[in-house]
């Protein structure tokens, strides 16, 4: 059962389920889908992407590279932004330890 995998790495555990609430949000797995396909960007070509005010998507920004997902680098008046692949591989190798275990039968 996920129960006993997830009692056997407690410590991975929250760290994953933060991660997916953080991913589970539309803006922000476009964000990560977009730089997965387009590598470094600047902030305005995202936010040109996602079709929302500069605003918010610095705000989803600001919440993804707070979970060290994004790098960033500032270039004059320009901030851009690439996925931390290091950090991203760390939170694939945890999903797909839980999910490739085929321990996953739902509850009862």
């Amino acid at each position: 059962m996920i129960q006993n995998h997830c009692r056997n790495n407690k410590s991975s555990t929250p760290l994953l389920a933060e991660f997916l609430k953080i991913i589970s949000e539309d803006n922000r797995l476009a964000i990560i889908c977009f730089l997965q396909k387009y590598d470094e960007q600047c902030v305005c070509k995202i936010w040109e992407f996602l079709e929302l005010p500069q605003n918010l998507t610095s705000h989803h920004l600001k919440v993804l590279k707070d979970f060290d997902l994004l790098n960033s680098r500032k270039e004059g008046l320009n901030v851009y932004y690439s996925i931390n692949e290091k950090e991203l591989n760390k939170y694939r190798e945890l999903l797909n330890k839980i999910l490739s275990k085929g321990e996953f039968h739902g509850k009862g």
